[in-house]
């Protein structure tokens, strides 16, 4: 890998990433966002919550804990506590990938093919017309419920050969086909259910699975999400030889000196209890709910054998803090350059859901204008990510600092709607900036 320091001293100066950032944050009426916070809890949305604040240099703004004792027992949530970040795994992935590409390693327009040929015959299922099923699944539910369609329901569903021409940039964007098995499409969910691909022995036994399922759409067609980060990561070890365990340690979280990102727990960890709230209630999870790898989720153990490139990290708030101040940092860290300032704004860059009245998306980064559920404006101009168990982040680079709420629960309960629009909101209401407040206008509660 080619030498990345921080190079001139101007440029340090300028990307504010070698050292630390002479800007001042804090927070006034802190009680007051405690309170905010905890009421979530109090009220039955989350198990619990636990906030995290950064400013670039890494000092500390916020962070508040709370938790409900009938769901979660011992000690308090803090800074170093595990969890499970399903897709905030993404973008970890997607940065060591576009550090292979700024090496040569790899290309955008690479096809995927090349690095795994089983690919190659991939099939693409379709509605009994001919229906584009990733546009059937997206149009499933609507506001008056459920909606019927024959493409959903009939089984088994015709297959068409896929148009070659899938590239790397198809999945980091979404646009390759892959899925989840949430389609609410009956025959593709079944299908991918079945290969209960976390299950799989090995990245071989992992990828030969994912080539028996059919996409939901033709490669580079449009933006569906699913799995295509995991393949993404499959590229890149297919690339490299090197498990994409060892190449975020290598290429990541080494060089940066980031201690709290990675694949498998420390020994003597244990994960924190998962929850749902299917039905309304949380409650602790049983096993018998619906899953988005179906019977199997992944496994976190050092010894498990596939590193999930879209789903299968764990994270301290500490630890990925460091990691989203990277990229706040356009791609610096303690002294480490990972990625090119220009590969970090084609990352925020408008790619994919332009046409979104609420912002678009980048390299899996979702970045607001600043639209809230409600019709009100509020902050804008954030990149933003979160994962399936309920965890959030956001980056402010206009101000420089960064933002993580974790949680691990499932199919959060109706109390939990517009929580993270609403904390963000909160805190921009309280928020100063060398002691000046965002919103002048705004009082604390």
């Amino acid at each position: 890998m080619r030498g990345k320091g921080c190079g001139l001293l101007l440029g340090c100066l300028v990307l504010a990433g070698c050292g630390g950032s002479d800007t001042r944050h804090d927070l006034r009426d802190r009680p007051g966002l405690d309170g905010f916070l905890s009421g979530y809890v109090e009220r039955g949305a989350y198990p619990f919550l636990y906030a995290r604040l950064e400013d670039q240099a890494g000092n500390l703004i916020y962070e508040h804990s709370a938790a409900n004792p009938a769901l979660l027992e011992g000690p308090p949530l803090d800074g170093q506590t595990w969890f499970r970040i399903w897709s905030m795994s993404k973008l970890g992935t997607i940065s060591v990938v576009m550090d292979l590409v700024e090496d040569g390693v790899l290309r955008l327009d690479d096809p995927v093919a090349r690095y795994i040929p089983e690919f190659a015959s991939l099939k693409v299922a379709t509605g009994p017309a001919g229906e584009n099923l990733a546009q059937v699944a997206g149009t499933l539910y609507g506001p008056s419920g459920p909606a019927e369609s024959a493409a959903a329901e009939t089984c088994p569903l015709p297959l068409v050969d896929a148009r070659p021409g899938m590239t790397v940039a198809d999945l980091i964007h979404h646009r390759a086909g892959f899925y989840y098995g949430i389609t609410r499409v009956k025959c593709l969910d079944e299908l991918f259910l079945e290969e209960d691909l976390t299950q799989a022995t090995s990245s071989d036994d992992l990828i030969l699975r994912l080539s028996r399922l059919p996409l939901i759409q033709q490669p580079g067609e449009d933006y569906f999400y699913g799995t295509g980060t995991t393949v993404l990561g499959l590229v890149a070890e297919r690339a490299t030889g090197k498990p994409l365990a060892t190449l975020v340690e290598e290429r990541l979280t080494g060089p940066a000196s980031i201690e709290g990102l990675q694949y498998g727990l420390p020994d003597g960890v244990e994960l924190l209890p998962r929850v749902t709230g299917d039905g309304g209630t949380l409650r602790v999870f049983n096993g018998e709910e619906p899953e988005l790898f179906g019977a199997g989720v992944p496994m976190y153990s050092r010894e498990y054998p596939l590193n999930l490139g879209g789903e299968g990290m764990v994270a301290t708030a500490d630890g990925y803090a460091d990691f989203l101040r990277l990229i706040l940092a356009r791609g610096t860290l303690n002294g480490h350059r990972l990625l090119e300032e220009a590969t970090i704004t084609d990352m925020t860059s408008p790619h994919t859901l332009t046409d979104n009245p609420a912002g678009y998306n980048g390299y899996n980064l979702w970045v607001n204008n600043g639209r809230l559920p409600d019709g009100r404006q509020g902050q804008g101009g954030l990149w933003i990510g979160g994962g399936y168990e309920g965890t959030q982040f956001w980056i402010d680079p206009d101000r420089g600092f960064v933002g993580v709420v974790m949680t691990q629960v499932e199919a959060p309960p109706p109390a939990a709607s517009g929580f993270i629009e609403a904390f963000r909101e909160a805190v921009y209401d309280r928020l100063l900036v060398d002691g000046q407040p965002v919103r002048p206008e705004s009082a604390a509660d």
